[in-house]
């Protein structure tokens, strides 16, 4: 397995890519919680403060789709560090003017947030061309990310905790921010980011929304986003009941560690078949795997029971990835990315909201329970839609799709060998 990453790691492009996506990606990852922290800093109120952080959620969700059909159209340079500058300034905003003005504070984190740049799908429409075409190694590629945004959703919030504790939640904004541009500006002066360009694309109004196994996808994926943000409410439930805040890392810290390791079995092999007939057995193995969350058992026990519940969960992303390659119309790949993660994100907002009022009603365990009804839907869409899913997709020769193509390329029909 190692030996796998570390010849992908080594192709030409492929690190600094990789880092510099994760790293320019880190305000969007870190926004929510130190949005909450500068706001109680600022003596704003948590439900100021959870209202700022739904705002700069529900901007990068609408965003992102938006902007990444803008890099379809413009290419990455000229979408992706205008708007990571944007963003940063949005933040600039929030830290400069505090939250003694609530309309500042909300047109802030708007701002923020709309112009969140789509570098997940960016990245993901850059590796056909890096990767030489290979579909075993892309294939490889998106499980390796999958796996990357475990490892940075994870070590992100610690960042955070660690910038306030060195300067103030206001110097943590301007820093986490700073980088980020950093790492835009990293990702789009590199050459396979100068040269991508997106294949030509038929105009229609709904863009990659127009494939059936798309919406099919999508729909999906607002279930599984939805049991994820269902776990994280149901957690501080857990924790609330069996000793506090360090019950709560350890869970989220084991689900974490249970994605990281399924991510890295599942890319460290080549798997026969359609993709779309696997990725339904990985959501419903990721859906029967929340069930046992239900049992509320003791925290060493719980937090076992949080690890499994991650296995499948870097799998089915990285097989979703490839589902999406398959059915996005031509030249609306990285707006066809961009609309997994905000389903993913909406869906997650969501699962947060429903859980609150199952843990109220019912107890915790209703709370996981909101996770297991949610799986279940993800698998029902798959299985209902399976017909739509199977006649939309494709197999893209990646290397002859010129989705991903470079400007000596571009005007390579799609599914032909691309020039060497």
């Amino acid at each position: 397995m190692a030996a796998g990453y570390a010849e992908l790691l080594r192709t030409r492009h492929a690190a600094r890519l990789l880092v510099g996506t994760l790293v320019g990606r880190l305000p969007n990852a870190t926004g929510p919680i130190a949005i909450v922290l500068f706001t109680r800093a600022e003596g704003g109120s948590y439900s100021l403060a959870g209202a700022l952080a739904a705002a700069y959620g529900l901007a990068n969700a609408v965003g992102q789709p938006l902007l990444g059909r803008a890099v379809d159209l413009f290419g990455q340079p000229r979408v992706q560090l205008p708007a990571a500058v944007a963003s940063a300034l949005g933040m600039l905003w929030l830290a400069l003017t505090g939250t003694g003005s609530a309309v500042a504070a909300y047109a802030a984190v708007v701002v923020a947030g709309l112009f969140t740049p789509p570098l997940e799908g960016g990245l993901r429409a850059l590796w056909p061309g890096v990767l030489g075409g290979r579909e075993e190694k892309v294939h490889a590629a998106y499980a390796m990310d999958a796996v990357a945004q475990e490892v940075m959703f994870t070590v992100g919030p610690l960042l955070v905790t660690l910038f306030v504790a060195m300067w103030s939640p206001a110097g943590a904004l301007l820093a986490l921010n700073a980088i980020g541009v950093l790492g835009a500006l990293s990702v789009v002066v590199s050459e396979p980011s100068r040269k991508w360009r997106s294949a030509p694309r038929e105009a229609h109004w709904l863009g990659a929304l127009r494939s059936r196994g798309l919406l099919a996808l999508l729909g999906a994926f607002f279930f599984v986003g939805t049991a994820l943000g269902s776990i994280t409410v149901a957690g501080v439930a857990y924790a609330d009941e069996h000793g506090g805040q360090a019950v709560y890392g350890w869970l989220m810290a084991a689900l974490g560690l249970g994605a990281l390791v399924g991510g890295v079995f599942y890319g460290a092999r080549q798997w026969a078949g359609a993709p779309e007939r696997r990725l339904r057995l990985l959501v419903a193995l990721l859906a029967v795997c929340y069930l046992p969350l239900m049992l509320v058992p003791g925290p060493v026990a719980m937090t076992a029971l949080a690890a499994l519940s991650g296995v499948f969960l870097a799998p089915s992303l990285a097989c979703a990835f490839i589902v999406v390659d398959r059915h996005a119309p031509a030249g609306t790949v990285t707006e066809a990315f961009s609309w997994l993660v905000t389903f993913f994100g909406v869906g997650a907002a969501i699962g947060t909201a429903a859980a609150g009022p199952a843990v109220e009603l019912g107890g915790t365990a209703v709370g996981f329970g909101v996770a297991s009804v949610a799986g279940g839907a993800a698998l029902l869409v798959l299985m209902v839609t399976q017909r739509a899913m199977a006649t939309g997709g494709r197999s893209r020769a990646v290397a002859g799709s010129s989705d991903g193509a470079s400007d000596d390329s571009r005007d390579v029909p799609s599914g032909a060998p691309s020039a060497p």
